[in-house]
């Protein structure tokens, strides 16, 4: 067997391994929001009776719902070690989803504008500490965002959601340079995406320790609603632009 032709059959098998990855991560993530559908009935039910529930069953809700978005976080770390570039330009994500991404998810700094738009009686020891807590996440997304700028200048490659995009339709036979400078770009990506997520989560579990229980039921439900309603604008208007083509 030829030398373009082996290249050609591992470059198909890489990409029939990366389809049957992210339809993998697709099918976990299709239950993981019919399960975050469930949370959010409760979360709104704990909201309505916050008065007579007690600290310990709303403790409980709480610790649930951060271990749901910490599973969600556990599956995608192994998705990014199969492919990363997939989560720069998610194909289980809408359109109007992947316009949200930043390094592969939210902006942790969102967890700001829930609070503000969800808790109105924060006390000025919360205010000073969550003041703390924005700007010390300002710097590190700055950080991010000149390391993922430095990390994309490092080779002569489109830009990383473009190439996200081509992933899986890169042609067999010689190895183009394109596709050696995902290779260069691969591991740095895989750093970029840990640390963006470590950021993401740590935001949000310092944000959960301010608050006290009824306002994290507030918070939490504004962010598990934000999410699901972008899902389902997302989705519809997607489907709206297929029937008009």
């Amino acid at each position: 067997m030829s030398n373009g032709s082996r290249t050609s059959n591992s470059t198909n098998n890489s990409n029939h391994n990366d389809n049957n990855n992210w339809t993998t991560f697709e099918n976990f993530f299709n239950g993981w929001l019919v399960r975050q559908e469930r949370i959010l009935d409760e979360l709104l039910l704990a909201q309505e009776h916050c008065n007579e529930s007690r600290d310990e069953d709303t403790k409980d809700l709480i610790t649930r719902v951060l271990a749901h978005y910490q599973q969600y976080y556990e599956e995608k770390s192994k998705m990014a070690q199969r492919n990363i570039f997939l989560l720069f330009s998610p194909p289980w994500f809408s359109s109007f989803e992947r316009s949200f991404l930043w390094i592969g998810g939210f902006k942790p700094a969102l967890a700001f504008r829930l609070v503000n738009e969800s808790v109105n009686d924060l006390t000025e020891e919360q205010r000073r500490r969550i003041t703390i807590l924005t700007g010390d996440t300002r710097v590190e997304e700055k950080m991010l965002n000149d390391e993922l700028a430095k990390i994309q200048e490092s080779v002569a490659a489109p830009p990383i959601i473009e190439l996200a995009r081509r992933q899986g339709q890169l042609r067999g036979g010689e190895v183009t340079e394109e596709e050696e400078a995902m290779e260069i770009l691969r591991s740095p990506l895989e750093r970029m995406v840990a640390n963006a997520d470590l950021l993401r989560t740590t935001t949000a579990a310092t944000m959960v320790e301010i608050l006290n229980p009824v306002q994290n039921v507030k918070f939490l439900t504004a962010a598990t609603q934000l999410q699901l309603r972008i899902r389902s604008w997302g989705l519809q208007k997607d489907g709206e632009r297929e029937e008009s083509e």
